[in-house]
């Protein structure tokens, strides 16, 4: 047995775990209506993938989970769990998986999102379909017949009940594979395009660089012959270049070692000149000297002028006498002032400088003031001759002041006149000295024509420099780097030193009309061109290669869809021919005799949309563009002992019957790993349902059954019952019950 049992949490009116475990051919689930037995049946389609709601009796996610009640809150998931033996010991592999047991999970949140496990792997619900699609459980649910769907083959269209036969028959494998290669031969028409497109793309840059190619191979006999006239052009330059440099080189020693000694002598020259040039470089002096005697002879005149006004005041005073005090001075007061006034004049005579001695002469003037200032105030009235005395002192001292400036005046004219003595002395030798300089000056300028010839020399040399390092370097891009190798041309110094420069002028334009000529086929060495075309080749052989594999594994996916289309015809026929055996046989055993049979039809119908081709995938566009061709499946019945054929005309039993004898069949031809069947015996008298029973019996032995019921004589044949119940929480909890009790809760 494949199926080893079923979890719930969360699920419906299962609000806490429950286990139901399948050790038996055949296991019963009972309960009176309400319980939530039918819950079960719903829980299978949920975790084998069922999308619509409906068929679980549901509007959304969350009328599958556990709503809540007073003694437990309501569940924020509900989760399902089929466990399955992947290898039951004497039968073959249930999945194409390698492991022993496979558990299979859905759990859906109370947003609506929606998880699906594989043992315990999250995977799409598409890994899901494909796994059941491998173990015979297809998507239509034949294998979970619910209350209510009993009659579920027959009320359905003629498409739908073809995808019933089909999947009952297993052929939902076959089909999965037609879909798949159809869409690997869809998506390999798109890449051939995509291919084809991408070829189409680069085919004019191929074509242009095969052309560049083609002018890179023409080029190539130029090139080499590029090659040899640079390397002996590039050697012969290089041997002119250091010749030319180590003569310029050679010539301008001895000019350099000659304007080295002219600057020297010029210099000289120059600081001769410039002494001698007083006017210019001792004009200051001179005019400061002429500046100080004018300024000597003003303060003279002014000092004559200030004596005899004093001389006036003097003679003015001796002839009209005015009255005084007469003062007696101690003797020692007027040594002690003469003392002062002899240490002045001292300290004036030993300094040299005209700024000492009128110190002297104010510190003097101070002491007589205060010693007048002293005793004026004391004696005897006499005839006053203060004033006169005043006088005098006064004009003395300025007596001693013009003596002073007389003597600075003298000193001054004296320097003036050296001066002038010198400036005269100094024009004689500047005319020596100015007659050196222009000498030298016109020596230096000769050997500087010199120099300035050779730097010009020298600068052209650059340029040729120049102009070498360019050849290397555009001959190197034109015809390779192998021609910096030039130094290995063998050629004598001597024939290049005695050749005219003319003739490398000659070899240079031969040069520049080849280059051009490379140019004009692409230029360089063409190792940037020859690598993209080879690039560009090899991906457009890839790519051709590719369209090749391509259009190959379209074929090959042709051919598969062809085969398969013809297995799955096969198949199908194959497989209609048994059921209707076994639908015979079951439907005369129901009803004790009549015909029952499915018979395979084509009806036109208007052409589908693409998206419906495509889900559909094995319609037939019929020769009218507007039709399509649709095989489907009808049900012929013929009752015994009445006078009734066609489904339309049987009563609600005989629909049930009839739904169970093609259901039993199907089972037989291609026994699913289980089946579920939810009350499809409730329709069913004591006499029928014995029948129902042996019949179970029979199935049981190809497979495993899950039976829903409330009839004694299905429970009877179960090897393990579960019993449902609710309590008034409105929680379904699963119970383990006797045989006779489960009947007594069936009542």
């Amino acid at each position: 047995m494949y199926l080893k049992g079923i979890e719930l949490s969360g699920f419906k009116s299962f609000a806490k775990k429950s286990e139901l475990s399948f050790a038996s051919p055949i296991a019963g689930i009972v309960g009176p209506n309400g319980s939530g037995k039918s819950n079960i049946a719903e829980a299978f389609r949920f975790v084998l993938g069922e999308q619509s709601f409906k068929s679980m009796r549901g509007k959304r996610g969350e009328d599958l989970m556990w709503g809540g009640s007073q003694s437990a809150p309501r569940a924020n998931r509900a989760s399902v769990k089929a466990t399955f033996n992947n290898f039951p010991v004497g039968e073959s592999r249930l999945f194409d998986i390698d492991f022993d047991e496979v558990v299979i999970e859905r759990v859906v949140y109370r947003d609506g999102i929606n998880d699906y496990l594989i043992n315990g792997t999250r995977v799409r619900l598409k890994d899901i379909v494909e796994l059941l699609a491998h173990a015979n459980i297809g998507s239509t649910g034949h294998h979970i017949i619910s209350q209510g769907e009993a009659d579920v083959l027959l009320s359905a269209s003629i498409r739908e009940r073809r995808e019933m036969i089909e999947d009952a028959l297993g052929l939902k494998i076959f089909q999965y594979k037609k879909k798949e290669s159809q869409r690997k031969l869809e998506h390999t028409a798109e890449n051939v395009a995509h291919v084809a497109s991408l070829r189409k793309e680069i085919a004019p840059h191929v074509r242009f660089l095969k052309k560049q190619v083609e002018k890179l191979e023409k080029s190539e006999r130029l090139r080499g012959e590029l090659k040899k006239l640079l390397r002996e052009y590039l050697k012969r330059e290089e041997l002119y270049i250091t010749y030319t440099r180590k003569d310029i080189e050679s010539k301008r020693e001895k000019p350099r070692t000659a304007l080295l000694q002219l600057e020297n002598e010029l210099k000289k020259a120059r600081a001769v000149l410039e002494k001698a040039t007083t006017p210019n470089n001792r004009g200051k002096e001179i005019l400061d000297a002429e500046k100080k005697l004018s300024l000597i002879r003003s303060e003279r005149e002014e000092l004559s002028r200030e004596i005899g006004r004093l001389e006036g005041q003097i003679s003015f005073a001796e002839k009209h006498p005015t009255r005084s005090r007469e003062v007696g001075i101690p003797l020692s007061d007027a040594r002690a002032l003469a003392g002062d006034i002899e240490r002045a004049l001292d300290e004036a005579e030993r300094s040299a400088a005209i700024s000492a001695v009128k110190e002297g002469f104010k510190k003097i003037r101070t002491l007589l003031v205060s010693f007048i200032h002293k005793y004026s105030q004391e004696g005897t009235s006499r005839e006053d001759t203060a004033p006169v005395e005043k006088l005098k002192a006064e004009k003395s001292g300025l007596d001693v002041r013009f003596r002073d400036v007389e003597e600075k005046e003298k000193e001054t004219a004296r320097v003036y006149k050296k001066l002038q003595e010198e400036i005269e002395l100094s024009k004689d030798e500047g005319r020596d000295a100015e007659r050196d300089v222009f000498r030298i000056t016109t020596e230096k300028s000769k050997v500087e024509g010199v120099l300035d010839g050779l730097l010009r020399d020298e600068k052209i040399l650059r340029h040729v420099e120049e102009e070498f390092r360019r050849d290397m370097e555009e001959g190197a891009a034109l015809a390779g780097r192998d021609i910096l190798g030039y130094s290995s041309v063998g050629i004598a110094n001597e024939e290049v030193l005695q050749e005219a420069r003319e003739k490398q002028e000659e070899r240079r334009r031969a040069i520049e009309k080849i280059k051009i000529r490379v140019e004009e086929f692409g230029g360089g060495s063409g190792d940037d061109v020859l690598k993209e075309y080879q690039e560009v080749h090899e991906r457009d052989q890839f790519l051709e290669k590719e369209v090749a594999d391509l259009e190959r594994s379209a074929e090959t996916l042709k051919r598969l869809i062809a085969e398969l289309d013809e297995k799955l015809a096969v198949k199908f026929e194959e497989g209609v021919k048994k059921i209707n055996k076994e639908f015979q046989h079951f439907f005369a055993l129901l009803f004790g005799g009549g015909t029952a049979s499915l018979k395979v039809f084509e009806q036109k119908k208007e052409k589908h949309t693409d998206f419906e081709i495509e889900e559909q995938g094995d319609e037939t566009l019929s020769e009218n563009g507007n039709e399509e061709v649709e095989t489907g499946i009808d049900i012929l019945v013929s009752l015994p002992r009445k006078k009734i054929k066609g489904l339309q005309m049987l009563s609600g039993g005989e629909r049930a019957l009839t739904s169970i004898a093609l259901l039993f069949a199907m089972s037989q031809v291609n026994p699913p790993p289980f089946l579920v069947l939810d009350e499809t015996d409730a329709a069913l008298d004591e006499a029928n349902s014995r029948k129902y029973s042996a019949m179970v019996k029979d199935l049981a032995k190809k497979t495993q059954l899950i039976l829903i019921t409330h009839n004694r004589e299905t429970m009877s044949i179960a090897g393990v019952l579960y019993g449902v119940t609710m309590g008034s929480d409105g929680m379904s909890k699963l119970l383990s019950v006797k045989f006779e009790e489960a009947v007594q809760v069936a009542k």
